[in-house]
């Protein structure tokens, strides 16, 4: 069985290529040193190994049931997840007078990939819980954080985003759930909360004694009407457990049961079915959704983190089976006497080298990203700025691109990827959910069209442009051709972009966003794998993964932005009728 995850190619993007021990010098984690955060990354990498991957094939078969009320999670999955709160790699990017390390965001970001690789499913649950822990300990109350934060950063509680609900995806504007105010405590203003939540992430489970929920509601007005929309938003605190250990009126009402990450417990929560769910509310009214938008940001990333490492672990699992399994003659010597490995045929090769560029690109991506984080907690004006534009891009383009990683692999098995037997067909399943998670490939792409292009202020995409100019300057002699086609693609990118702001519609624009993402994603990832490739620390496999992209990939981007360059109205005026 394959390495879910290779080591060497992490340690070269965090310390040669992103330059990751540089960020000691940020006030933030002054004092600490490179030898630090190696040490964090090869405790992460223990128990992953050690722990996450041996029960990941184990939870696809034993899922979670919900018995009593109480949801049960398949044992080594539970173990796993305690192994790495014990371990406290869930406090990496916490401060120190909060209780955790203060490592960067970078460093975290690497550990959560080993994980995922690993067990995807089982790092779900400290991966929701660190962006539900963050959200409280930036907009809560110091008794709010005491209460609600404190316990997960002990271990002793894990935590939800409860966003959807039934009949509400992703436009959180039509939101059900309601919110009465009751009255002003210790812990702040008291609400009764009332509604049901779906698609739940670790609703319910039995890894640590509490559960603490962050709930997205209506807040009533006092003649029990509520504000429209999603500026009648507001965030609450509701925990599965009151501080003074009795029960809240919250249940898990059912399981749904999705075709990967099977080990965690997805579930529909019932808030209030009887007297109501006592909630405290986060931050001030209305306020729930840009406050949430943190939280998903943070999940966002995660996401791309995720499906990077499913690529990740595919590509090295197809690898291995290609190198060891016999079968055919080569085109160059249909005589020979024996079947050669796969490898030797240019097809598998050329499948093999895909799985490997959209890999590594993913992974850039995420970590790039990562460090971006880092400066722009900083003060880093750029950072801050470059990250607004390259999120949708961070949770997308690895979760797209990364299923056709996969497909690869299933490919390269042949028959027998197709069966449980081998692991590409979970591997497939588990990624699958990432164009899902945490917002559509077409809201990403509304939001990168949209907000972060058409109606940008900040000069996001002319900073990413010049960043990327950079890299076709300086990249060597020998990449020259990869230079050569990076320019191609940013050029037409740049053209694509010129024309979508001199439309008079908005609307008509939009309607054309999802191939303008595609092509983005393309362009993004040709570039940091041209940074990549260009470094002195650099292997053959960075620069065949380099010359790939920009000979195979890269011209699919004046493909993607033919509708956007034609102003097509076909999206925008079809008669959904005929559909």
């Amino acid at each position: 069985m394959a390495a879910p995850f290779d080591r060497d190619v992490l340690d070269l993007l965090l310390f040669d290529w992103l330059k990751t021990g540089d960020l000691t010098d940020l006030p933030a984690h002054r004092g600490q040193t490179e030898e630090d955060w190696r040490a964090v990354l090869d405790l992460a990498d223990r128990v992953s190994r050690e722990r996450f991957a041996p029960a990941w094939r184990a939870s696809d078969k034993v899922e979670p049931e919900l018995a009593d009320g109480q949801v049960r999670v398949e044992p080594g999955t539970r173990d796993a997840v305690r192994a790495w709160l014990e371990a406290g790699l869930h406090l990496a990017a916490v401060p120190e007078d909060q209780g955790g390390m203060s490592l960067p965001f970078t460093v975290s970001a690497a550990t959560m990939a080993m994980s995922m690789a690993s067990h995807i499913a089982a790092a779900s649950f400290p991966m929701l819980s660190v962006a539900n822990c963050r959200v409280i300990r930036t907009f809560g109350t110091p008794a709010q954080i005491e209460a609600f934060a404190v316990p997960q950063l002990e271990g002793r509680a894990l935590g939800t985003m409860c966003l959807s609900e039934p009949a509400v995806g992703s436009s959180l504007g039509d939101v059900t759930t309601r919110a009465r105010f009751e009255e002003e405590d210790a812990l702040g203003p008291r609400y009764r909360v009332h509604g049901t939540k779906m698609w739940i992430s670790v609703g319910g489970q039995d890894v640590v004694p509490e559960t603490m929920h962050l709930v997205l509601a209506k807040a009533e007005a006092a003649d029990g009407t509520v504000s429209a929309g999603s500026k009648g938003l507001s965030l609450f605190a509701v925990p599965a457990v009151l501080p003074d250990g009795t029960p809240n009126d919250v249940v898990v009402a059912g399981l749904n049961h999705k075709m990967g990450w099977r080990g965690t417990p997805n579930c529909v929560m019932a808030f209030g079915e009887t007297d109501g769910a006592l909630g405290w509310r986060i931050g001030a009214e209305g306020q729930g959704l840009p406050i949430m938008f943190q939280m998903m940001n943070e999940a966002r990333i995660g996401v791309g983190i995720g499906a990077a490492a499913l690529a990740w672990r595919g590509y090295m699992t197809s690898r291995e089976y290609a190198q060891e399994r016999v079968q055919g003659r080569p085109l160059d010597a249909r005589d020979a006497p024996a079947p050669v490995p796969l490898t030797r045929h240019p097809d598998v090769r050329r499948m093999l080298l895909a799985q490997k560029a959209i890999a590594e690109g993913s992974l850039a991506i995420c970590l790039y990203a990562a460090r971006l984080v880092d400066l722009a907690g900083a003060g880093d004006a750029e950072a801050e700025v470059l990250l607004s534009l390259m999120t949708p891009v961070v949770k997308s383009w690895p979760s797209e691109m990364g299923l056709i990683a996969n497909h690869y692999a299933i490919q390269i098995h042949g028959g027998y990827g197709y069966t449980r037997d081998f692991e590409v067909e979970q591997i497939y399943r588990d990624n699958r959910l990432n164009p899902i998670h945490e917002g559509t490939t077409g809201i990403q792409a509304i939001d990168l069209m949209g907000r972060k292009m058409l109606f940008d202020r900040t000069g996001g995409f002319d900073l990413l442009a010049k960043r990327i100019r950079a890299t076709e300057d300086q990249a060597p002699e020998a990449l020259a051709d990869c230079a050569t086609a990076l320019r191609s693609a940013r050029e037409a990118v740049e053209a694509a972009v010129a024309t979508a702001h001199g439309m008079n519609d908005p609307a008509a624009a939009l309607a054309n966003a999802t191939p303008m993402l595609s092509a983005v994603g393309h362009l993004v990832a040709g570039w940091l794998l041209l940074d990549l490739a260009s470094l002195p620390a650099a292997g053959e496999g960075q620069r065949l993964a380099c010359r790939y992209f920009a000979g195979f990939e890269l011209p699919q981007v004046a493909a993607w932005l033919a509708p956007v360059m034609a102003k097509s109205p076909l999206m925008a005026d079809l008669d959904e009728a005929a559909l």
